[in-house]
């Protein structure tokens, strides 16, 4: 059996409905940073009082977590439906094989780890 490692950016406002759409499938482990960034979107531009201010890289989210292949395009389909707003900016998600995995605390490595 193979291990994939998710990396979704999301829109920060949709992380609980996300926590929770993965939650339901059974995947509860995941690590989750504040990161910021720009993609298609290219920022957004804001007018102040003074004029205007282009923001360049905005404040997004990213999910991590690890998963067995078997669980890979359920895992896929909870956080695509759950991100989803269907307009610039939702994000992307990466998916990268995995080697191995270690529990540091009990040495378990592989599927006993995750």
């Amino acid at each position: 059996m193979g291990f994939r490692k998710i990396e979704a950016i999301i829109r920060s406002e949709k992380l609980e409905e996300v926590r929770v759409a993965l939650d339901k499938e059974g995947f509860v482990g995941m690590t989750v940073t504040e990161v910021r960034g720009r993609g298609s979107q290219g920022g957004i531009l804001l007018e102040w009082r003074a004029g205007e201010y282009r923001v360049e890289f905005l404040p997004k989210l990213k999910i991590e977590l690890v998963v067995d292949d078997f669980d890979l395009q359920r895992a896929l389909k909870a956080i695509e439906e759950s991100a989803r707003t269907g307009t610039t900016g939702d994000g992307k998600v990466f998916v990268y094989t995995v080697d191995n995995i270690i529990r540091i605390r009990t040495g378990e490595r592989g599927g006993k780890a995750l």
